[in-house]
């Protein structure tokens, strides 16, 4: 089994997975404390216009991606902090409107037959080091402004308005946080899909939050629980051949049902 690593495409695939894990521990944490997974989803499908334009106008993918996932982001900031009841609305209109966009692009690509399945379920084995280039570029920006600026990001996560008491910018951080979000969407799209983004960036934090007391040790324990079942998915869909994108999705998912076994038979023990 070990062979496998002797590839290139794989040892690309390992470091690209493990790297995407870490930025999608910390933004997961952050999506799911500031009850943003709605918005992440938005983001993730509306990302596709940015491919589809990308693929029209002949630049790299994730750059076009990036920057429509980031507009899109800004957009919904503004709207979910000034016209909250009718965020479901808006959310859905960008949403639906971004995917329109990027498959009208592709479909007046002249000669250009696109797999879809690439992009709506991941192509982790086609990473490229330029690719990982960007992703590791990505992951120390954001832990560099989690460092930075940690101590105002929790307190806008936890409770925006004693942060605005405390002078803090809540509008900033806010849009800040969907800004990254956005970026990280991106990149995980290329290791499990437009469809399977969401997955990625939940389930692995919503173990971590049970096994932690603070909002730091959450984005590590998910940055690893990420990275672990990345791995194992990554070999399972070698070993049977399948999707890697749909291979680490139910490795994790598998990971939480045990856990969540376990849990309540701790509970009926106690």
């Amino acid at each position: 089994m070990l062979e496998v690593l002797s590839y290139d495409f794989m040892q690309n695939a390992l470091i690209a997975g493990i790297l995407v894990s870490i930025a999608s521990g910390i933004i997961g944490s952050l999506i799911v404390v500031n009850r943003m997974v709605f918005l992440a989803g938005g983001i993730a499908h509306t990302s596709y216009g940015g491919i589809g334009m990308a693929i029209y106008f002949g630049f790299p993918i994730f750059f076009g991606a990036s920057l429509f996932a980031v507009l899109s982001a800004i957009l919904m900031a503004y709207i979910t902090l000034n016209q909250r009841d009718k965020i479901d609305t808006f959310v859905g209109l960008i949403w639906a409107v971004g995917m329109a966009i990027g498959i009208i692009f592709v479909d007046l690509t002249p000669g250009y037959n696109v797999d879809l399945m690439s992009y709506l379920f991941g192509s982790i084995l086609a990473v490229s080091s330029d690719d990982i280039t960007y992703i590791s570029s990505l992951l120390g920006l954001i832990i560099f402004i989690m460092i930075f600026w940690y101590k105002q990001i929790l307190a806008v996560s936890y409770d925006s308005v004693y942060a605005s008491l405390r002078g803090i910018n809540v509008k900033f951080f806010y849009t800040l946080i969907l800004v990254l979000s956005a970026l990280t969407v991106v990149i995980a799209i290329k290791v499990v899909g437009l469809i399977l983004v969401i997955a990625l960036l939940t389930i692995p934090v919503y173990i971590a939050e049970k096994l932690s007391s603070s909002l730091a040790s959450m984005m590590i324990i998910s940055g690893i629980l990420s990275s672990i079942f990345t791995v194992i998915g990554l070999f399972v869909s070698y070993q049977f051949d399948i999707t890697s994108g749909a291979s680490i999705i139910m490795i994790s998912a598998l990971s939480l049902l045990i856990f969540l076994s376990i849990l309540k038979i701790k509970k009926q023990l106690l």
